[in-house]
């Protein structure tokens, strides 16, 4: 569909819809707001439900690199002190491990997802909560991508995996 210059297609619709989704059972369950599990469900809503869940498991596991890697500096941090020290120095130093643990297993991939998982993680951690916070984010990723999986499975429509963009 065509609303003058813009186009407006199924895979647009279904991802305002897996959105809304993750707000709703985030609402119903009471649950932190839904911002990783609506991020997860815009990033996974792809072409057909296949390639949704093929990317899927590449962003989870990416999410759980960097909740990893977020709750070990934090417990670091919660040991040692010098939060800000800490802070200046693991942070950096986590991306720059989390590359090149990524790119040592094979899953270049997952660098970008992974650095982002540990930074949104690592400064959200509430100071009173680690590792029980890293697990529940990724629990969120997985949410959103078993949403926008599920969305993408039961409405039909949208492009076809062959399907060629017109210039």
């Amino acid at each position: 569909m065509e609303i003058g210059n813009y186009r407006l297609g199924m895979r647009t619709l279904k991802t305002g819809l897996a959105v809304a989704a993750c707000i709703l059972l985030f609402h119903v369950l009471d649950r932190e707001p839904p911002m990783i599990a609506a991020l997860a469900a815009v990033f996974g809503l792809r072409e057909d439900w296949q390639t949704s869940l093929r990317f899927g498991k590449t962003r989870i596991f990416g999410n759980s690199i960097g909740a990893i890697f977020a709750a070990c500096l934090v417990l670091l941090q919660q040991f040692i002190g010098w939060h800000f020290f800490i802070e200046l120095i693991g942070v950096p130093l986590g991306v720059i491990l989390i590359i090149v643990f990524c790119d040592r297993i094979n899953y270049n991939a997952g660098i970008v997802g992974a650095s982002a998982a540990f930074l949104i993680i690592y400064f959200s951690i509430p100071t009173d909560e680690t590792v029980l916070y890293a697990l529940a984010r990724v629990l969120d990723t997985f949410i959103g991508t078993f949403i926008a999986i599920l969305v993408n499975r039961l409405i039909p429509g949208g492009p076809k995996p062959t399907d060629k963009l017109q210039a």
